[in-house]
């Protein structure tokens, strides 16, 4: 008997029909099949752009505006990211105190400049993306009690490379503030001299480092604050010219970098080497103060200066 025919029964006088002994063809009822577990969509959630920041040095994930309210400061491990000019000085001066100086100022591109992009569009490129005009910003603002002459570098702006421009307004902000007989505070952040402008730049370590003489002729205090990283021309000029020398915890200060001088030396280089804590243990910084505690020492400072200076005149 075939059996793919269907049997018949009579029980009672019904008649009952059995099911085939092997499964009908595919003529007759379709299967259905499954989807495979691979063609599904994923259900994890992709974490949207732009609303957590993941710590480099400890992995966590932090809320953008929780980052914001801190600092720009991890939470977890302190690690200190990098901060805007507007934003440092924001958290420096007393409300609504600074006045900026020389804002109009730009570079231009004096040696005509080619390469694989011309350093006028360089310029253009980076005035958009930061809306500054150069890697620096100038001007008089107040710290507790006492009137200073502040300037705070950017490293958005190419680097914070240090042009004429850069030279130049650091050096009428020393000389206003001799002038006015107050304290300067430089914060530097930077790659160096920039070689878009060949020796003019290489000039500003002069002109600002002559500025800074005159400036300690009249026996008032510069501050130099250096933050992450801090490298060439401007470290080897201005930045290390300070009365009083701070730096952020774990910033990197040098004048060459690790790896150049590693293949150069063709030596190992000790551990934590150009950091912060390294500078500060072998004598070349003063001190290290978190980003959230340095407008309370600077005016500490500022005080101890001022007595200083009051006791010296009497």
């Amino acid at each position: 008997m075939d059996t793919t025919t269907f049997l018949k029964k009579t029980i009672g006088g019904v008649t009952q029909v059995e099911p085939a002994l092997t499964p009908p063809t595919s003529s007759q009822t379709p299967f259905v099949k499954k989807q495979k577990l691979g063609a599904s969509k994923s259900k994890k959630r992709e974490i949207p752009e732009g609303l957590w920041t993941k710590c480099p040095s400890c992995s966590t994930m932090i809320f953008d505006k929780e980052l914001d309210n801190n600092l720009q400061i991890c939470p977890k491990c302190e690690h200190h990211f990098p901060i805007g000019s507007r934003e440092r000085i924001h958290s420096l001066v007393e409300t609504c105190s600074f006045e900026e100086m020389d804002a109009e100022m730009i570079s231009v591109d004096i040696l005509q400049f080619k390469g694989v992009a011309t350093y006028r569009s360089k310029l253009d490129s980076y005035k958009k993306k930061s809306t500054l005009k150069d890697a620096v910003v100038t001007g008089i603002g107040k710290m507790g009690q006492h009137t200073v002459a502040l300037g705070v570098m950017d490293f958005n702006f190419l680097g914070g490379s240090m042009g004429s421009v850069v030279g130049e307004k650091l050096t009428r902000l020393i000389e206003r503030g001799t002038e006015g007989g107050w304290p300067v505070i430089i914060i530097s952040t930077s790659g160096g001299a920039r070689m878009y402008e060949g020796m003019f730049s290489l000039m500003q370590m002069a002109k600002t480092s002559a500025a800074l003489a005159y400036h300690a002729q009249n026996r008032l205090p510069y501050i130099s604050i250096l933050v992450n990283p801090d490298y060439a021309g401007v470290m080897a000029s201005y930045a290390s010219l300070g009365d009083l020398i701070l730096a952020e915890p774990k910033a990197m200060i040098g004048f060459a970098g690790p790896r150049v001088i590693k293949d150069t030396t063709q030596a190992e280089l000790p551990p934590g080497f150009q950091t912060s804590e390294f500078l500060l243990d072998h004598g070349l910084i003063d001190a290290i103060v978190p980003r959230k505690e340095m407008k309370e020492q600077l005016v500490k400072y500022l005080d101890y200066f001022a007595a200083g200076k009051k006791h010296v005149n009497t």
